[in-house]
């Protein structure tokens, strides 16, 4: 199959995501309504990004190598603006699980979007870059702060959500473990992809990735959305006030 191929069933699947994550989630309060917009506009972005893709405006041609005269690479810049904006509203959804009965310290959800943000730039300075010790200089400050996220996931935020109930603490760990699982195979995939060792066929390296974006944007968002009304169900019934919408924080 087709580099192109990979890209449009990228833009079908993020938008049909999207349609089926906004339609599912719910607003009975406040936290649920913003959880089911974050969730959502997750792969609209995504598809946005796979659109630019797929008609060539989010992509340019570079060389494969310091050393290689005629042989170029297609550098997909548009994923990495789609990760800047989507990893952060991850974070940030995660984190309200967390802390489902209130964000009681958003100086950590700040500390893994920040941290998340290196990881971003540096790994796009990787993708860039021609010579090989700054290539591989990047890459390393790169999983320096992809480490530094999961520090802030799995200490900071566990910290946090051990004070919630108990389905609350089940559904932050499942979330966690789903994404730091699928996470963990992007940087793998840059680095044996054509803008690291070359060892991935182009067709090959997108597809590995388009699956990798659907599992994190919408198999995720759509996981996310049913813990969520999962936990306001529960909500709802302990204070027995489901005539009252928005009144729980966001």
């Amino acid at each position: 199959m087709t580099p192109q191929f990979w890209l449009w069933l990228g833009f079908a699947g993020m938008a049909a995501g999207a349609a089926a994550i906004l339609f599912l989630g719910k607003r009975r309060t406040q936290a649920e309504e913003a959880d089911t917009i974050i969730h959502g506009i997750v792969p609209i972005i995504a598809a946005c990004s796979y659109f630019a893709m797929a008609t060539g405006q989010g992509s340019l041609v570079l060389p494969a190598g310091p050393d290689a005269a005629e042989a170029t690479r297609q550098f997909y810049f548009a994923r990495y603006i789609d990760w800047t904006f989507t990893t952060p509203l991850l974070l940030l959804g995660l984190s309200r699980t967390a802390m489902h009965s209130g964000m009681r310290r958003p100086a950590i959800v700040w500390g893994l979007i920040g941290s998340d943000l290196i990881m971003i730039v540096t790994a796009l300075a990787f993708g860039l870059s021609q010579v090989a010790w700054v290539k591989w200089t990047w890459f390393a400050i790169s999983c320096g702060a992809f480490l530094a996220v999961f520090y802030g996931i799995f200490v900071q935020l566990r910290e946090e959500n051990a004070a919630e109930r108990d389905d609350v603490r089940a559904a932050f760990l499942r979330n966690a473990v789903f994404l730091t699982v699928v996470w963990c195979a992007y940087p793998a995939v840059l680095l044996v992809g054509q803008d690291g060792l070359g060892l991935l066929s182009p067709a090959l390296a997108l597809a590995v990735i388009a699956v990798l974006d659907l599992t994190a944007k919408v198999v995720y968002g759509l996981m996310a959305t049913v813990q969520t009304t999962r936990a306001v169900d529960r909500d709802l019934a302990e204070t027995r006030s489901p005539a009252a919408p928005l009144r729980r924080a966001a």
